[in-house]
This record gives structure tokens, sequence and C-alpha cells, in this order.
């Protein structure tokens, strides 16, 4: 048989197995629904429901001196986005309500602030429920910012006040506006992709054997290559729908920007998509079971992505062991590269290592994945 006649019957062969997982996708809405749906629901929710600024804190102001100056400052509180104060009458109130969870915080101007304030030196004491310490350390930042400004301002006045010596201009760069959104949507592109990517293709092999088909595949001429590729291309073409979906949603919606090239994106998602069907395929070909490919796909896909990506904050505040463990984990990788083109632009040397290393993973996941098929295949 020469050469054009096996790639005929080939074609042939990997054109009905797609067929086959067409059909199969079609009568199964789930996987349409996880790959498509889900990735509305989660911007959405990360979207409108999850936000790692901190507006509108509930805080308890009491002034012991009701003097100008105390006014003043309450007055820049009420008109901060960040504090939604609430003026007490004493320290005792202002503490019940705290510990009634009624507000996350306690400002407090003793008497006398006001001849301290013409001196120089004025305390302000800012209580705060340090049950979320990262919260906390938000919120007096924010405060910290208000008073410095106020004081700096008093100072420009000619008046006297506890103006510091250096008065610190920040400057963000990438995201200007230190809007979170700016920071989770690039980022959960990586979580909606590996729903598709590992979640569902870690049960497409585990239910062939589950419903008794694969032994009528492993008597057909069909190759292991011809198999893996017809298992891979359909949930491709899902987890990019996926992917075109929440980055269309995170910009048109949430007015995240997109600084880089699309083409770097797609291209940088390819790698990635393909490195999570790797990994799917690898865990549903070493299984019979699909219960059992779904535990391991959500220990080995989903709670890595989510937890050692760098999704929600920043691995270099964990511990060293567990950032050389995230080394391991492709949306490590791919998250690094979406934040960079979406927030800073085409850095070539932020992406070209990132890209590289989720292809050498794409080809050890996919080789590993066909490995595992039964060698039966390769009839």
């Amino acid at each position: 048989m020469n050469r054009a006649a096996m790639l005929r019957q080939s074609a042939t062969r990997l054109i009905g197995f797609l067929r086959k997982e067409q059909l199969q996708i079609r009568r199964d809405p789930s996987s349409i629904a996880l790959a498509l749906v889900m990735p509305v629901v989660l911007i959405l929710l990360f979207g409108y429901g999850v936000s790692l600024d901190a507006e509108n804190v509930p805080v308890a102001v009491v002034l012991d001196d009701p003097g100008a100056g105390a006014r003043e400052l309450l007055a820049r509180l009420q008109g901060s986005p960040h504090f939604a104060p609430t003026p007490m009458r004493s320290l005792a109130a202002a503490e019940r309500a705290m510990a009634d969870h009624a507000v996350e915080g306690i400002v407090r101007v003793e008497a006398g602030f006001e001849k301290r304030l013409a001196a120089g030196g004025a305390p302000a004491q800012l209580i705060l429920r340090g049950i979320d310490s990262n919260r906390a350390r938000l919120i007096a930042g924010y405060f910290d910012g208000i008073v410095g400004l106020w004081s700096a301002q008093r100072a420009v006045r000619g008046e006297r006040s506890t103006a510091p010596a250096v008065v610190v201009e920040p400057r963000v760069w990438f995201n200007a506006d230190s809007r979170s959104t700016n920071f989770l949507v690039p980022g959960l592109v990586a979580l909606v992709m590996t729903l598709t990517g590992v979640l569902l293709t870690a049960l497409v092999v585990a239910r062939e054997w589950e419903r008794g088909t694969m032994e009528a595949i492993l008597a057909t001429p069909l190759r292991a290559s011809e198999f893996l590729f017809a298992k891979i291309l359909p949930y491709y073409v899902l987890g990019m729908g996926g992917m075109l979906l929440a980055v269309g949603l995170g910009v048109v919606l949430f007015d995240v920007p997109l600084r880089g090239s699309f083409a770097a994106l797609f291209v940088v998602s390819s790698l990635f998509l393909l490195a999570s069907l790797g990994l799917g395929l690898a865990i549903s070909s070493s299984v019979r079971v699909q219960f059992v490919a779904a535990q391991i796909s959500i220990i080995a896909g989903f709670l890595p992505t989510f937890f050692l990506s760098g999704l929600l904050f920043d691995l270099g505040s964990v511990p060293r062991p567990i950032q050389w463990i995230s080394y391991l984990v492709p949306a490590r990788y791919f998250v690094s590269a979406s934040h960079t083109l979406f927030l800073a632009g085409d850095v070539w040397p932020v992406l070209l290592p990132d890209a590289l290393t989720l292809a050498a993973m794409a080809i050890v996941l996919i080789g590993v994945a066909r490995l595992k098929i039964p060698k039966r295949l390769d009839g």
C-alpha cells in the first residue's frame, strides 16, 4: 500500500473518530456548559463579587476633641471612597460596635488634639480588627495615606502640623487605578481553561472504559496518535472558546485593559491549554473509573491552579518549599504571561521563558498521555 493510500485511510479513521467525539459532546451538554457557561459564571462572580480592594470600610470615629482639626480629619474620611465613617460619642460605644462586627475599625481623636496639632505631633489613634491581617494592613495603609496627604496640605498652607520632612508621591505602574479586578480577571482565564483542559479531559478515556466502548475502539485499526488527536481537538476548541469568552467579558464588561497583542495571548493560551489537556488525558488514561479520575484531576489540576499559580496572591510570600512545588504547575507560567499581556504589554523577556516552559510541559504531558494509551491501539 502506497503512502497516499495510507494517509487517506488514516484521515478517514480520524474523521470518523472525531465525528464520534463530536456526537458524544453534543449528547453530554454538561461538557459544553462547563466549557462555555462556567467562564461566564466565574467572570461575573470574581468581577462583581470578589474584590481585594478595601472600599466603604465601616469605621467608628470618636472625637474626644471637637475642634476644627478633628472635624477636618472626619471630613477627610467622609470624602474618601475607602471609608464609611460613623461618629460615636465614646470609645466604649465604638468598641461594642467593633465587637458586634458593625464596624471594622475605630479612629479616635483624643482630647487636646487641636492644641497639639498647632504645636506639631498630634496623634490620631487607629484601632483595627486583626482577624484578617492583610485587610487590616490595607486599611491602615489607606488611613496613613489620608493623614499624610492632609498633613502635607496643611504644611503647604503654612500651618503647623505633623507633616513629615519627606512627602512620598507614589506612582503605580501597570495598574494605576489599583483595581483588584485588573489583577483577578487575567489570572481567572487560567482557572477557566483548567476546567476544560484538566477536569473534562480527565474523564474522556475513563468514560470509554466505563461504558464498554473502549473494547470496540481497540478492535478498530485506529492508531494511538489518531486516538489522542481526536480526544484533544474537540476540547481544545471548547477550551479556546471559553478563553475567548472570558477575555471578552473581562475587557468589555469590567474594562480590564489588554495592552499586549491578542496573537501573543492566543499562542500562550494554546500552549497552556495543550499542557492542561495533556495532564487531563494522562490522568484519564491511567485510571478506568471516572470518579477516581475526577478526584485526581481536582488534586493535580484545579487546586494547584487556584493556590499555586499566583492567581490570588504573590507566590513570593509563601514558604520556599511551596515555591519550588509551584514551578511544576503550568498555570504559574500562564498566569505570569497573562498578567504581563493584560497589564504591561508584549514584554518578551517575560513572555518567552513562560511560553517555552509551557511548550515543554505540553510536549512532556502529551507524551505521557500517549504512553498511557493501551498499546493495542497501534495495530
